[in-house]
């Protein structure tokens, strides 16, 4: 059995394979942030919007969140500015924010975590939950870590 031949090989350039995710920069505006540049893509202020993205190979959701964000600019005009992390750089600021599904849209207030819209969603629930962060406020991003207590024994202390 032979393999099907696809388009695009796995780890491919994303910008240069995939049209649609190349002109979220292109056409829509949106800036490209790599993880080298994300401290200064965060000194920015007001509303921004980090886009996640992963190779489209492996998440075929990306080619559709490329397709969904610049109509989330179009609903919410001026509301905040788009930055858009490709998959090398999305993978190594990814813990920062705590979110587990690809792709992921991260709302941020100056520079500061607001919430995290990770997966995809019908429309709808984009407009509703994308509303509800940009009047939201600020607060720490969610960790997959193990709860720190204190001295004392209290429930599910350790005790020697």
């Amino acid at each position: 059995m032979s393999a099907i031949p696809m388009p695009v090989q796995a780890g491919a350039d994303v910008l240069a394979s995939y049209p649609l995710v190349e002109q979220m920069f292109s056409r829509h505006g949106c800036t490209r942030v790599d993880a080298d540049g994300i401290e200064t893509f965060l000194a920015r202020s007001g509303h921004a919007l980090l886009v996640f993205t992963e190779d489209p190979m492996r998440y075929k959701e990306t080619l559709d969140l490329a397709v969904i964000v610049p109509q989330l600019q179009r609903a919410f005009p001026g509301r905040f500015v788009t930055g858009v992390l490709l998959p090398d750089a999305a993978r190594q600021v990814q813990r920062r924010y705590g979110f587990n599904r690809w792709p992921a849209l991260v709302m941020l207030m100056d520079g500061q975590y607001v919430g995290v819209i990770d997966g995809l969603r019908n429309w709808d629930e984009y407009l509703e939950e994308l509303q509800a962060l940009l009047s939201a406020a600020p607060s720490r991003p969610p960790t997959v870590g193990i709860p720190v207590r204190g001295p004392g024994g209290g429930a599910g202390a350790c005790t020697s």
